[in-house]
């Protein structure tokens, strides 16, 4: 396992495929979009696209490749390869998880395979540290925490989607420059400023109480007098999608393990080529 903090994202992913980085991806390449990642069949993209459409805020599309494409155009300037370069992928078929410990998915692989690229709040964590804020799941080398919102149900053709959302501790006395700064434009398609702050999460957003219970990801510190915890869109909620969308027809659907993404050569104050 690689401890290093990587600055060069052709070099972050080389290291990937040859299995040297296996970890998450928090705190690497600062400055550079990170991407969450689902593939399906095409027979099925169609109702994806539909489900990220709706849910713009959790699910902003970046870059979708065309059915058996692998290597993204417009989020890579050097060799990439969707196979390959995510240091964790997971396999679903029919709705039911068959492997979360895959490094490699060439194996899987076929010309039929859309793949959709999303936006993921690692992009603006360099921002924040750069402003002075503490991102505590990098402080504390963990992956972000990651909840269900068990009150707040996505809009679109997958009616059992629930939102996700990511939860960072922010001091209370930053917590209005953490939505400045997060609710830049520039950081539009990675779920800009907070959905929610407080305490009430419970009540607001269907949240568990305990928060050392995640969904997702590694439960984080949190001080009670000095720090609040502020909630993001997450883009989880598009591979909670991706995997009821492979129940149609009983199909393969490939997604990142949370935290593992994809890392690109954009950054964060470039704009995404059309």
């Amino acid at each position: 396992m690689s401890a290093k903090i990587y600055e060069n994202p052709d070099e972050l992913r080389r290291d990937i495929r040859s299995g040297e980085f296996t970890i998450n991806t928090s705190s690497q390449c600062p400055q550079y979009l990170q991407a969450n990642m689902a593939i399906l069949p095409s027979n099925i993209a169609d109702l994806f696209l539909e489900f990220c459409r709706l849910n713009p805020g959790a699910c902003s599309i970046l870059e979708m490749l065309p059915a058996g494409c692998y290597q993204p155009a417009k989020l890579t300037k050097t060799q990439a390869d969707i196979r390959t370069d995510l240091p964790k992928y997971r396999i679903y078929k029919n709705g039911e998880l068959v492997d979360e410990n895959v490094t490699d998915i060439r194996k899987f692989w076929n010309d039929q395979l859309v793949t959709f690229l999303l936006g993921c709040s690692f992009s603006f964590e360099y921002a924040l540290q750069q402003n002075g804020v503490r991102i505590k799941n990098i402080d504390e080398k963990k992956n972000v925490s990651m909840y269900k919102c068990l009150k707040k149900k996505c809009p679109g053709p997958f009616k059992d989607v629930y939102l996700v959302v990511s939860m960072r501790p922010i001091r209370n006395d930053q917590i209005d420059l953490v939505k400045q700064v997060t609710g830049h434009p520039k950081f539009a398609k990675t779920h800009g400023e907070p959905l929610y702050c407080g305490y009430n999460y419970a009540e607001e957003l269907g949240v568990n109480e305990d928060l050392s219970q995640v969904d997702f990801g590694d439960p984080v510190s949190l001080d009670k007098e000095t720090e609040t915890p502020c909630f993001w869109y997450c883009g989880v909620t598009a591979i909670m999608a991706a995997i009821e969308a492979s129940k149609v027809d009983q199909s393969i659907c490939i997604t990142h393990s949370p935290g593992h993404m994809f890392v690109s050569d954009v950054k964060d104050d470039e704009e995404i080529p059309d």
